[in-house]
């Protein structure tokens, strides 16, 4: 599974945004409008994704698309 697009799936759903805007360098929250309530539906739907556990201080860490590519790799 490219973990890239999945990331990019998921986050296009929830946050109704243009898939170009989706990079690995696009901020989740400056660049891709995303609030504290999309920021925990976008875990939730991660960790059922990919079968992880993504604690919040860890959540609150991420805030690029990059840097939640990177720890999802890191878990899996």
């Amino acid at each position: 599974m490219d973990i890239f697009n999945k990331v990019k799936e998921i986050i296009i759903e929830e946050l109704n945004c243009a898939p170009e805007k989706v990079t690995l360098e696009a901020n989740l929250k400056e660049d891709l409008g995303a609030d504290s309530i999309d920021a925990v539906q976008i875990v939730m739907d991660l960790e059922d994704a990919f079968n992880i556990f993504i604690e919040a201080d860890n959540a609150d860490s991420i805030s690029t698309v990059g840097n939640l590519v990177d720890y999802i790799k890191s878990l899996i």
